[in-house]
């Protein structure tokens, strides 16, 4: 072996050494986790019956509703004083239990929004920059992607109310939250075809994402079609329901949305692009395990998000030692995407795992994104005939179908047969309604000039 090879190897060696401290680290949790239950304790009282079931997106709906089953306020006309008058005791208890309905109510709220906020800096900085490393596309890219978030959110909730898919909801801090998740898919699709459509199609495709994703979530979380049990399916943080569908619709729209001259043209990017990139991915990795624990019930919250951040840690190492191994030299786009494919991954199980598990599934996730941009890329695209722009096959696509399946064997409580189906029923929908929707698109015409701004944008003049 050369001095070269014995060296490469013996800084891998070192940093799995460096690893062993963190894993003992974890043990920590576990005593933390006595304070965490006193403190959820104190502020949920009225939550301590609730069977609520972990797996869904509505646990935190079903929180909400213990707690105002729990705890009748009665305030209509001269009740409380006439019962006050008859019985004070038990007038007296009535308030308290009021006050402490009304507290907790206010802690949940006050809580989900600290979350619904942390995944809107995801939506638009983190999000919008990650896809501005397209040289001349910056423009484009951050106002494709204020427009679909600010068109999803309303249409979202607004289908939602109307009960088109499952029963009908209403418009609470909750159902911002699962319509950012909806956001969340419809950018990682844009990824897909980024620079090649135009700006009124990326409005046409959201208008069509938001009914084929809320099928998909239907199917997948609520007994849609009577295909999977409600709460049966372990998908916390959605690697499934929002990463996999979001990847596969998108290359789905590319079979229909690039033309031959898209092959001969090149994706350009520069130092200034790539750093603002890399902005964007650094904004989502800070934010990601707020994104994965706002679904989870609210004692595994913190379980949630810590399993998230070692697997993010865990995938950018990985994604380290595979691009040097793999280029020779480190890759930007490879550090600024395949470091987050960790967080991808986990999202199944964050909540239903251990962190020495969540560090191997990350340190896996990581790997194999690196492999798919380096190796498996440029094979996909030939199979399709399409161009992914950002490359989610490799950072949302794989590893959103690598946590579903882990689930299986990482997670507590997970029916394998139920994980696989759902893994492949979602590949399907995602599939059909992609090719669906990029077939409509496409008779709007196709850009002339790809992964340009100054087709659409007034740009500044260079001096």
């Amino acid at each position: 072996m050369s001095i070269k090879g014995f060296l490469k190897w013996y800084v891998v060696v070192c940093i799995g050494l460096l690893c062993i401290p963190l894993l003992e680290t974890t043990k920590a949790v576990t005593g933390t986790e006595l304070l965490e239950n006193q403190l959820v304790e104190h502020a949920l009282v009225a939550i301590q019956e609730n069977h609520s079931d972990w797996n869904t997106w509505s646990s935190i709906d079903n929180t909400a509703n213990v707690i105002s089953e729990d705890h009748v306020v009665v305030l209509a006309g001269g009740t409380v004083e006439s019962h006050a008058k008859a019985n004070p005791e038990s007038a007296k208890r009535e308030a308290e239990g009021a006050m402490t309905s009304t507290t907790v109510t206010d802690f949940l709220e006050l809580a989900k929004y600290g979350k619904s906020i942390h995944v809107m800096a995801m939506l638009m900085v983190g999000f919008g920059f990650l896809m501005v490393f397209v040289k001349r596309y910056g423009y484009s890219a951050v106002t494709a992607t204020y427009i679909a978030v600010s068109i999803v959110l309303p249409y979202y909730m607004f289908l939602k109310t109307l009960g088109i898919f499952g029963e009908p909801a209403e418009l609470k801090m909750d159902r911002l939250i699962l319509a950012e998740f909806c956001a969340a898919s419809i950018l990682i699709a844009m990824g897909a075809f980024l620079g090649r459509l135009k700006m009124s199609q990326y409005i046409i495709l959201a208008m069509m994402f938001v009914p084929s994703y809320m099928l998909n979530e239907w199917i997948m979380l609520d007994n849609g079609m009577g295909i999977i049990p409600k709460g049966q399916l372990i998908d916390t943080g959605g690697s499934i329901v929002i990463h996999q569908f979001g990847a596969y619709f998108g290359l789905g729209v590319i079979v229909r949305m690039t033309t031959g001259e898209d092959f001969l043209k090149k994706i350009e990017s520069d130092k200034v692009s790539n750093q603002f990139s890399m902005l964007g991915s650094m904004v989502l990795w800070i934010f990601w395990p707020s994104f994965c624990a706002a679904p989870a019930e609210i004692s595994r919250m913190p379980t949630a998000a810590v399993n998230t951040i070692l697997s993010l840690c865990a995938a950018t190492i990985a994604t380290y030692i595979a691009t040097t191994m793999l280029r020779k030299k480190i890759a930007i786009e490879d550090m600024a995407n395949a470091a987050l494919a960790g967080g991808v991954a986990i999202g199944s199980s964050c909540a239903h795992t251990t962190p020495k598990l969540s560090l191997l599934l990350g340190f896996l996730a990581g790997i194999l994104s690196v492999i798919g941009f380096a190796i498996i890329q440029p094979r996909v695209q030939r199979v399709l005939k399409g161009i992914d722009t950002c490359g989610v096959h490799n950072l949302h696509g794989m590893p959103g179908m690598l946590g579903g399946l882990a689930a299986i064997f990482i997670a507590q409580g997970a029916v394998p047969g139920l994980q696989i189906k759902g893994v492949f029923i979602t590949f399907i929908v995602a599939w059909i309604t992609g090719l669906a929707a990029g077939t409509i698109v496409s008779l709007f015409g196709y850009r002339k000039h790809s992964y340009e701004d100054s087709v659409e944008f007034i740009v500044e003049e260079h001096h």
